[in-house]
Protein backbone atom coordinates (compact mmCIF):
# COMPACT_ATOMS: atom_id res chain seq x y z
CA UNK A 1 0.00 0.00 0.00
CA UNK A 2 1.45 3.04 -1.02
CA UNK A 3 2.08 5.95 2.04
CA UNK A 4 -0.42 7.93 1.27
CA UNK A 5 -3.25 5.71 0.87
CA UNK A 6 -2.02 4.25 3.64
CA UNK A 7 -2.40 6.95 6.34
CA UNK A 8 -5.90 7.76 4.36
CA UNK A 9 -6.73 4.24 5.40
CA UNK A 10 -5.63 4.79 8.49
CA UNK A 11 -7.84 7.66 9.26
CA UNK A 12 -10.74 6.31 7.70
CA UNK A 13 -10.85 3.41 10.51
CA UNK A 14 -10.29 5.72 13.16
CA UNK A 15 -12.93 7.85 11.86
CA UNK A 16 -14.91 4.85 11.45
CA UNK A 17 -13.99 3.76 15.66
CA UNK A 18 -14.40 7.43 16.47
CA UNK A 19 -17.71 7.69 15.31
CA UNK A 20 -19.17 4.69 16.71
CA UNK A 21 -17.42 5.46 20.19
CA UNK A 22 -19.72 8.06 20.37
CA UNK A 23 -22.54 5.03 21.53
CA UNK A 24 -19.72 3.19 23.38
CA UNK A 25 -19.85 0.82 20.49
CA UNK A 26 -16.76 -1.12 19.70
CA UNK A 27 -16.58 -2.95 16.29
CA UNK A 28 -15.66 -6.03 14.54
CA UNK A 29 -12.99 -5.97 11.68
CA UNK A 30 -16.35 -6.94 9.33
CA UNK A 31 -18.27 -4.01 10.48
CA UNK A 32 -14.95 -1.69 10.29
CA UNK A 33 -15.04 -2.45 6.85
CA UNK A 34 -18.73 -2.10 5.72
CA UNK A 35 -18.07 1.36 6.96
CA UNK A 36 -14.89 1.88 4.87
CA UNK A 37 -13.56 2.71 1.51
CA UNK A 38 -10.48 0.38 1.60
CA UNK A 39 -10.16 -2.98 0.81
CA UNK A 40 -9.92 -5.55 3.66
CA UNK A 41 -6.28 -5.85 3.10
CA UNK A 42 -5.91 -2.56 3.53
CA UNK A 43 -8.34 -2.34 6.64
CA UNK A 44 -6.75 -5.34 8.31
CA UNK A 45 -2.60 -3.53 8.05
CA UNK A 46 -4.24 -0.20 9.32
CA UNK A 47 -6.02 -2.10 12.27
CA UNK A 48 -2.91 -4.21 12.97
CA UNK A 49 -0.73 -0.47 12.95
CA UNK A 50 -2.87 1.18 15.22
CA UNK A 51 -3.29 -2.07 17.71
CA UNK A 52 0.38 -2.15 17.60
CA UNK A 53 1.09 1.41 17.84
CA UNK A 54 -1.79 1.32 21.24
CA UNK A 55 -3.95 4.37 18.89
CA UNK A 56 -6.72 2.02 19.30
CA UNK A 57 -7.21 -1.62 21.16
CA UNK A 58 -7.90 -5.18 20.53
CA UNK A 59 -10.05 -7.48 22.63
CA UNK A 60 -12.47 -10.71 22.20
CA UNK A 61 -13.21 -9.93 18.47
CA UNK A 62 -13.70 -6.43 19.01
CA UNK A 63 -11.42 -3.17 17.94
CA UNK A 64 -11.94 0.16 20.30
CA UNK A 65 -10.78 3.44 20.48
CA UNK A 66 -10.70 3.15 24.60
CA UNK A 67 -9.37 0.01 26.37
CA UNK A 68 -11.96 -0.72 28.46
CA UNK A 69 -13.54 -4.40 29.23
CA UNK A 70 -16.32 -3.11 30.37
CA UNK A 71 -17.78 -1.93 26.40
CA UNK A 72 -17.45 -5.12 24.96
CA UNK A 73 -19.65 -6.73 28.27
CA UNK A 74 -21.99 -3.81 27.31
CA UNK A 75 -21.65 -4.54 23.39
CA UNK A 76 -22.37 -8.24 23.57
CA UNK A 77 -25.19 -8.10 26.59
CA UNK A 78 -26.87 -5.59 24.05
CA UNK A 79 -26.29 -7.81 21.44
CA UNK A 80 -28.42 -10.83 22.90
CA UNK A 81 -31.27 -8.30 24.24
CA UNK A 82 -31.25 -7.41 20.10
CA UNK A 83 -31.83 -11.02 18.76
CA UNK A 84 -34.64 -11.58 21.73
CA UNK A 85 -36.57 -8.46 20.24
CA UNK A 86 -36.04 -9.28 16.86
CA UNK A 87 -39.23 -11.50 16.62
CA UNK A 88 -41.09 -8.39 18.50
CA UNK A 89 -40.13 -6.70 15.82
CA UNK A 90 -41.11 -8.19 13.11
CA UNK A 91 -44.83 -8.91 14.43
CA UNK A 92 -44.77 -5.16 14.79
CA UNK A 93 -43.57 -4.28 11.40
CA UNK A 94 -46.11 -6.75 9.62
CA UNK A 95 -49.02 -4.76 11.40
CA UNK A 96 -47.10 -1.53 9.88
CA UNK A 97 -47.37 -2.97 6.89
CA UNK A 98 -51.04 -3.35 6.85
CA UNK A 99 -52.06 -0.12 7.85
CA UNK A 100 -53.16 2.02 4.66
CA UNK A 101 -50.96 3.10 2.29
CA UNK A 102 -47.88 2.02 3.93
CA UNK A 103 -45.20 0.58 0.62
CA UNK A 104 -42.28 -0.44 2.99
CA UNK A 105 -40.90 -0.62 7.05
CA UNK A 106 -38.19 -0.65 7.80
CA UNK A 107 -35.96 -0.83 10.92
CA UNK A 108 -33.65 1.97 12.12
CA UNK A 109 -31.74 2.96 15.58
CA UNK A 110 -29.73 0.86 17.61
CA UNK A 111 -31.61 -2.08 16.96
CA UNK A 112 -30.55 -1.72 12.86
CA UNK A 113 -26.99 -2.14 14.32
CA UNK A 114 -27.81 -5.47 15.71
CA UNK A 115 -27.91 -3.43 19.87
CA UNK A 116 -30.96 -3.32 21.89
CA UNK A 117 -31.09 -1.69 25.68
CA UNK A 118 -33.70 -1.90 28.14
CA UNK A 119 -34.02 1.81 27.40
CA UNK A 120 -34.60 1.60 23.93
CA UNK A 121 -37.28 2.09 21.77
CA UNK A 122 -37.66 -0.07 18.03
CA UNK A 123 -36.95 2.75 16.01
CA UNK A 124 -39.20 2.61 12.40
CA UNK A 125 -38.66 4.17 8.81
CA UNK A 126 -41.66 3.62 6.87
CA UNK A 127 -42.44 4.85 3.26
CA UNK A 128 -45.77 5.65 2.07
CA UNK A 129 -47.80 6.18 -1.07
CA UNK A 130 -47.02 9.41 -2.49
CA UNK A 131 -49.84 12.34 -1.42
CA UNK A 132 -50.51 10.08 1.64
CA UNK A 133 -47.72 9.95 3.78
CA UNK A 134 -49.50 12.29 6.51
CA UNK A 135 -52.61 9.87 6.11
CA UNK A 136 -50.76 6.85 6.89
CA UNK A 137 -48.98 8.69 9.45
CA UNK A 138 -51.85 10.12 11.42
CA UNK A 139 -53.36 6.55 11.23
CA UNK A 140 -50.01 5.07 12.55
CA UNK A 141 -49.96 7.52 16.10
CA UNK A 142 -53.75 7.74 16.29
CA UNK A 143 -53.41 3.72 16.67
CA UNK A 144 -49.97 4.15 19.35
CA UNK A 145 -52.42 6.49 21.33
CA UNK A 146 -55.38 4.64 21.70
CA UNK A 147 -54.35 0.75 21.26
CA UNK A 148 -50.60 1.12 23.03
CA UNK A 149 -51.34 4.12 25.16
CA UNK A 150 -48.53 6.13 23.73
CA UNK A 151 -46.30 3.76 24.14
CA UNK A 152 -43.34 4.38 21.30
CA UNK A 153 -41.36 1.47 23.54
CA UNK A 154 -42.26 -1.19 20.40
CA UNK A 155 -43.36 1.17 18.30
CA UNK A 156 -41.54 4.48 17.94
CA UNK A 157 -42.47 5.85 14.17
CA UNK A 158 -40.57 8.68 13.70
CA UNK A 159 -39.24 9.16 9.88
CA UNK A 160 -41.81 9.06 6.77
CA UNK A 161 -40.83 9.11 3.29
CA UNK A 162 -43.10 9.54 0.04
CA UNK A 163 -42.72 6.65 -2.54
CA UNK A 164 -41.58 9.15 -5.23
CA UNK A 165 -39.10 11.73 -3.24
CA UNK A 166 -36.52 9.68 -1.18
CA UNK A 167 -33.74 11.63 -1.92
CA UNK A 168 -32.46 12.38 2.18
CA UNK A 169 -31.91 16.08 2.55
CA UNK A 170 -29.36 16.07 4.66
CA UNK A 171 -25.75 14.03 3.60
CA UNK A 172 -23.65 13.10 5.76
CA UNK A 173 -21.84 10.24 8.10
CA UNK A 174 -24.98 10.28 10.35
CA UNK A 175 -27.36 9.43 8.02
CA UNK A 176 -25.42 7.39 5.50
CA UNK A 177 -24.76 5.88 8.45
CA UNK A 178 -28.46 5.15 9.37
CA UNK A 179 -29.20 4.39 6.25
CA UNK A 180 -26.89 1.52 5.71
CA UNK A 181 -27.81 -0.30 8.50
CA UNK A 182 -31.49 0.32 7.97
CA UNK A 183 -32.95 -3.35 8.70
CA UNK A 184 -35.84 -3.55 5.41
CA UNK A 185 -38.73 -5.82 7.14
CA UNK A 186 -41.53 -5.28 4.57
CA UNK A 187 -41.58 -3.70 0.95
CA UNK A 188 -39.73 -5.46 -1.10
CA UNK A 189 -37.36 -3.58 -3.56
CA UNK A 190 -38.22 -0.51 -1.70
CA UNK A 191 -34.05 -0.47 -0.35
CA UNK A 192 -33.19 -0.50 -3.96
CA UNK A 193 -35.38 2.07 -5.01
CA UNK A 194 -34.27 4.31 -1.67
CA UNK A 195 -30.24 3.94 -2.57
CA UNK A 196 -31.68 4.48 -6.31
CA UNK A 197 -32.12 8.10 -5.07
CA UNK A 198 -29.21 8.41 -3.02
CA UNK A 199 -26.07 7.53 -4.80
CA UNK A 200 -24.09 9.90 -2.83
CA UNK A 201 -23.87 7.33 0.26
CA UNK A 202 -22.17 4.91 -1.86
CA UNK A 203 -19.22 7.86 -1.78
CA UNK A 204 -19.00 7.38 2.05
CA UNK A 205 -19.84 3.68 2.01
CA UNK A 206 -18.55 1.84 -0.92
CA UNK A 207 -18.69 -1.30 0.70
CA UNK A 208 -21.51 -1.86 2.78
CA UNK A 209 -24.30 -4.91 1.97
CA UNK A 210 -26.67 -3.26 -0.61
CA UNK A 211 -28.64 -6.70 -0.56
CA UNK A 212 -31.67 -6.22 1.65
CA UNK A 213 -34.56 -7.96 1.21
CA UNK A 214 -37.66 -7.15 3.00
CA UNK A 215 -40.85 -9.09 2.81
CA UNK A 216 -43.48 -8.48 0.09
CA UNK A 217 -46.40 -6.92 1.11
CA UNK A 218 -49.82 -8.75 0.87
CA UNK A 219 -52.30 -6.29 1.94
CA UNK A 220 -55.27 -7.59 3.56
CA UNK A 221 -58.61 -6.91 2.82
CA UNK A 222 -58.94 -4.13 5.00
CA UNK A 223 -56.07 -1.98 3.60
CA UNK A 224 -57.26 -2.79 0.10
CA UNK A 225 -60.80 -1.05 1.20
CA UNK A 226 -59.55 1.89 3.07
CA UNK A 227 -57.04 2.83 0.65
CA UNK A 228 -60.20 2.40 -2.23
CA UNK A 229 -62.46 4.81 0.16
CA UNK A 230 -59.72 7.59 0.94
CA UNK A 231 -58.05 7.56 -2.58
CA UNK A 232 -60.23 10.05 -3.81
CA UNK A 233 -61.08 13.97 -2.79
CA UNK A 234 -61.72 12.86 1.34
CA UNK A 235 -58.23 11.62 1.30
CA UNK A 236 -56.90 14.79 -0.40
CA UNK A 237 -58.83 16.75 2.20
CA UNK A 238 -57.80 14.51 5.51
CA UNK A 239 -53.87 14.68 4.08
CA UNK A 240 -53.19 18.34 3.53
CA UNK A 241 -55.33 18.76 7.20
CA UNK A 242 -53.45 16.54 8.90
CA UNK A 243 -50.46 18.02 8.12
CA UNK A 244 -50.94 21.45 9.23
CA UNK A 245 -52.22 20.30 12.54
CA UNK A 246 -49.41 18.14 12.84
CA UNK A 247 -46.99 20.96 11.65
CA UNK A 248 -48.68 23.41 13.84
CA UNK A 249 -48.61 21.16 17.17
CA UNK A 250 -44.70 20.70 16.26
CA UNK A 251 -44.30 24.40 16.04
CA UNK A 252 -45.99 25.17 19.01
CA UNK A 253 -44.17 22.39 21.30
CA UNK A 254 -40.98 22.92 20.25
CA UNK A 255 -40.82 26.35 19.34
CA UNK A 256 -37.42 27.13 21.62
CA UNK A 257 -35.72 25.40 19.00
CA UNK A 258 -34.11 28.16 16.48
CA UNK A 259 -35.12 27.75 12.66
CA UNK A 260 -32.14 25.79 11.72
CA UNK A 261 -32.55 23.03 14.39
CA UNK A 262 -36.40 22.95 14.15
CA UNK A 263 -35.98 22.00 10.27
CA UNK A 264 -33.63 18.91 11.21
CA UNK A 265 -35.65 17.88 14.36
CA UNK A 266 -38.91 18.36 12.71
CA UNK A 267 -38.51 18.18 8.95
CA UNK A 268 -42.05 18.20 7.33
CA UNK A 269 -43.22 18.73 4.04
CA UNK A 270 -45.86 16.73 1.55
CA UNK A 271 -43.34 14.15 1.08
CA UNK A 272 -41.24 13.93 4.27
CA UNK A 273 -42.23 13.47 8.23
CA UNK A 274 -39.30 13.18 10.37
CA UNK A 275 -39.88 13.45 13.78
CA UNK A 276 -36.73 13.68 16.24
CA UNK A 277 -36.82 16.27 18.86
CA UNK A 278 -33.72 15.34 20.91
CA UNK A 279 -32.01 16.37 17.66
CA UNK A 280 -30.16 13.30 17.67
CA UNK A 281 -28.31 14.06 14.33
CA UNK A 282 -26.85 17.17 15.53
CA UNK A 283 -25.38 15.71 18.92
CA UNK A 284 -23.86 13.14 17.73
CA UNK A 285 -21.79 15.21 15.04
CA UNK A 286 -20.88 17.83 17.55
CA UNK A 287 -19.91 15.08 19.22
CA UNK A 288 -17.70 12.86 16.73
CA UNK A 289 -16.05 16.42 15.90
CA UNK A 290 -15.49 17.26 19.68
CA UNK A 291 -13.45 13.44 19.69
CA UNK A 292 -11.78 13.88 16.39
CA UNK A 293 -10.27 16.82 17.79
CA UNK A 294 -9.21 15.74 21.20
CA UNK A 295 -7.53 12.50 19.29
CA UNK A 296 -6.01 14.38 16.35
CA UNK A 297 -3.77 16.67 19.51
CA UNK A 298 -2.99 13.99 21.75
CA UNK A 299 -2.06 11.39 18.88
CA UNK A 300 -1.01 14.22 16.29
CA UNK A 301 -3.38 12.94 13.67
CA UNK A 302 -4.78 15.00 10.58
CA UNK A 303 -8.57 13.46 10.61
CA UNK A 304 -10.64 14.93 9.10
CA UNK A 305 -14.17 16.92 10.87
CA UNK A 306 -17.47 16.22 9.91
CA UNK A 307 -19.34 19.07 8.67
Amino acid sequence: MMIDNFIKCKNDVLKTLLYFDVFNYPLTIDEIASFSQFSLDEIKQSLNELTKDKFIFFKTNFYSILDDNELIERRVKGNEQAAKINNKAKKVSRLISQFPYVRGVFISGSLSKGYFAHDDDIDFFIITKPNRLWFARTTLIAYKKVFLLNSKKYFCVNYFMSDDALEIAQKNRFTATEFVTLMAMNGKGVYNKILNHNNWILDIFPNFNQDKGGDIIKPKLTKRFLEFIFNGFIGDFLEKKFMEITQKHQQKKFKLLNKKEFEIAFKGDKNTSKHHPSNHQIVVLEKLNKRIEEFNIKHNFNISLES
